[in-house]
């Protein structure tokens, strides 16, 4: 499955790790860190050229995104919720 992180980006659902809003930023001194190491190795991408309302973490990459955390985490939810009911509906048979 994969998840449409806005503009022309869509990811695999397997490679999500998190979804944050924008504000842990400037909140946790560990979350800039993190940003900072991987804007470092280069693996942080922004997405289109809307302003950014949350952060994508991937097993490759930082996204920033012009879709808000409670969006995407919903699209991963429904995302989730449906590979649940296949899997019961294969295990059912």
């Amino acid at each position: 499955m994969f998840i449409h992180l806005g503009g022309e980006k869509i990811i695999r659902s397997s490679e999500l790790i998190a979804i944050f809003d924008l504000s842990i930023e400037k909140s946790s001194k560990i979350s800039k860190h993190f940003i900072q190491h991987a804007q470092k190795e280069r693996n942080v991408e922004v997405i289109g050229e809307e302003e950014c309302k949350s952060l994508v973490v991937t097993q490759t990459k930082v996204y920033y995104s012009p879709v808000s955390s409670a969006t995407l985490k919903k699209r991963a939810q429904v995302l989730l919720a449906n590979e649940i009911e296949a899997f019961s509906n294969q295990r059912s048979r």
